[in-house]
């Protein structure tokens, strides 16, 4: 019996798989160029959530590893070996997943900025472009009227 972990220990790892299969496939959604800022804003929100209950999990991570620990103490070789190999691969995927979310919140902040420069440079393009339209329609001065083709020539 004490080569076995404790039963929290299957409870927090069963925890820890199911939060990061979960993240991950939150994370696999294909990132495709998004037009609505609205959109964006809800999949920063989503991982921004991610990230937040990292430190939570990471609790449960490294009680994980303090009791591979304390089971390498008292177990055969062979069985704490085994218990490490599964502690490192969820450590190898935690810091992947860790690393990713990290990735994927900086993109999509960039890509936010981006377009809210763009959307700014295009409302002040299309109010540009009402101004020229009215411009353009205004009737010419008569030939004559050198100081109106002079106002008109300085608006041009």
């Amino acid at each position: 019996f004490d080569s076995l972990p404790p039963a929290h220990y299957k409870e927090t790892m069963n925890t820890i798989l199911v939060w990061m299969q979960q993240s991950e496939a939150k994370l696999s959604v294909p990132q495709v160029a998004i037009a609505e800022y609205e959109i964006m804003e809800q999949r920063l929100r989503e991982l921004k959530a991610l990230q937040s209950s990292l430190p939570e999990q990471q609790k449960g991570l490294n009680y994980l590893s303090t009791t591979v620990e304390g089971l390498s103490r008292r177990a055969p070789a062979e069985v704490a070996q085994s218990y490490r190999s599964e502690v490192e691969v969820v450590l190898g995927r935690w810091k992947k997943l860790s690393a990713l979310l990290a990735e994927h919140c900086q993109k999509l902040e960039e890509r936010m900025t981006k377009l809210q420069r763009f959307q700014n440079d295009t409302k002040t393009l299309k109010k540009w472009m009402a101004e020229v339209d009215v411009f353009l329609k205004e009737e010419w001065p008569a030939l004559g009227d050198s100081e109106a083709l002079e106002k008109q020539l300085e608006q041009c």
